[in-house]
């Protein structure tokens, strides 16, 4: 359900505050009265939401003043004046300096009401253009770190741009070497809490002995060893956040303790008896079905929805195959000049082979390929028990393209064990498309399903 728009409302007098707010209740805003320039300020802010109502001749600062004020925070804010009939000169002045409109009193309650809708609406327009305008300036932004041109990509750029700016604790999905901590940094580099620390930790790393007092912290003699406090990772993240990787490896114990820290936004360090108040966003990520482990019991099924209120899904880079040449370039270029190396070029029989190959450890596996590309090694030369592909054959251009996109489509089917759906969607390409291309290369999906 939306929220009625807040309308300020300051003037001196209680008598015309009072009809003011019972015209505004009866037509659906949210009036906030107040006596007093001074007492209104500090409910205005770039990001306010609604409308300001205000008397000109008003004591200690006046309408005017008040509304120069409200420019130089916001120029976008809509102020509707209300003045006397010896003002109204003063008040067109004001329009021109950025007021929306101006009332003579005594005025009429459906003019009132139409000129408090009308910079109403403006106000939710101007909002509404600044958010856009920044998510599309963030979407530009993530371009460079969350790299590829694919439609995958694309969306989930898109959906970290609309996530990032808020305070909502995600949960990460995919496979290894996918990318997870890249977006769990993007989510909070992208955020107003971007200036405080991002905390990553990886559950399945820390010595169950360790885990519960570098989240949570502890007092000193809390244990053997013990012999000084310890402020633990979400108290020390104050503003920022909590990034746990593994999720699905925390001990079942304490998965107790997480899922409280969540619900109650406080911990409690060991060996105390205090509460300590945290503010810092959770940002989860797994390789695995949680839900299915919860339904196993591996995982607490309460933790498990308490966490997946938003989720985000990473493409695995089997499907999303032409950023392939993009990311290789990009991680061969990082790793000549991490090993001050002269960039090799990147010819089209190597092209081929990366975008065939089955990427079982994602773009991990594609960075680890580029650095033995620059390294003067075969990048993948047996990398999972088979070898590269045979290289394209020489002839004229057109010959060379078909004998790669057969080649690709082949591999496609391959992966998918001749599911022609999942083939398309993994190439990006309409059904119609797809098998048209299968009838020029004589190609059929059924001969690639397993009889076994």
């Amino acid at each position: 359900m939306t929220k009625p728009t807040p309308v300020v409302v300051v003037d001196d007098e209680e008598h015309v505050r009072g009809a003011c707010v019972q015209a505004l209740e009866l037509a659906g805003f949210d009036p906030e009265p107040y006596e007093s320039a001074e007492a209104a300020a500090g409910r205005l802010s770039w990001s306010f939401p609604g409308v300001v109502v205000t008397d000109v001749r008003m004591p200690g600062i006046d309408g005017i003043t008040f509304l120069n004020t409200i420019t130089e925070l916001d120029p976008e804010t809509p102020v509707v004046l209300m003045t006397g009939h010896g003002d109204i000169e003063m008040a067109v002045d004001a329009m021109r300096n950025g007021a929306f409109d101006f009332l003579e009193k005594p005025f009429d309650t459906d003019r009132f009401v139409d000129t408090v809708s009308r910079a109403a609406e403006k106000r939710r327009l101007v909002l509404e253009n600044r958010r856009l305008r920044d998510e599309v300036s963030g979407r530009s932004a993530l371009e460079n770190v969350l790299l590829g041109p694919s439609a995958p990509m694309n969306a989930l750029r898109s959906q970290i741009a609309a996530l990032a700016d808020t305070d909502a604790d995600v949960l990460i999905l995919g496979e290894t070497g996918s990318g997870k901590e890249l977006v769990a940094r993007c989510l909070h580099d992208f955020s107003h809490r971007k200036k405080h620390p991002f905390v990553a930790i990886n559950c399945g790393a820390l010595p169950e002995t360790l885990i519960e007092s570098e989240l949570f912290g502890h007092d000193a003699g809390a244990f053997t060893g013990a012999g000084k406090k310890r402020v633990g990772k979400f108290e020390y993240a104050a503003g920022g956040t909590v990034f746990l990787d593994e999720i699905e490896s925390m001990p079942g114990e304490l998965q107790v303790g997480l899922l409280r820290v969540l619900q109650e936004r406080t911990v409690e360090p060991l060996g105390g008896n205090r509460s300590v108040p945290i503010n810092a966003r959770t940002i989860a990520a797994t390789k695995v079905d949680l839900l299915a482990a919860s339904n196993e019991g591996r995982f607490r099924e309460d933790l498990y929805y308490r966490l997946n209120v938003i989720s985000v899904s990473l493409p695995s880079l089997r499907e999303r195959l032409e950023d392939v040449p993009h990311l290789f370039q990009h991680f061969v270029e990082l790793s000549a000049d991490r090993h001050r190396r002269p960039v090799p070029d990147v010819d089209p029989r190597l092209t081929e082979a990366l975008m065939s190959h089955e990427w079982r450890g994602n773009v991990r596996e594609l960075r680890n390929a580029a650095e033995r590309f620059v390294l003067g090694l075969p990048p993948l030369e047996m990398v999972d028990g088979r070898s590269a592909p045979p290289p394209i054959a020489s002839g004229p251009l057109t010959e060379q393209v078909e004998h790669f996109e057969r080649h690709l489509i082949d591999a496609a089917l391959k992966r998918t064990g001749g599911n022609v759906t999942q083939a398309c969607e993994n190439l990006s390409i309409p059904r119609k498309t797809f098998y048209d291309k299968l009838a020029k290369y004589g190609l059929r999906g059924e001969d690639y399903r397993s009889t076994g």
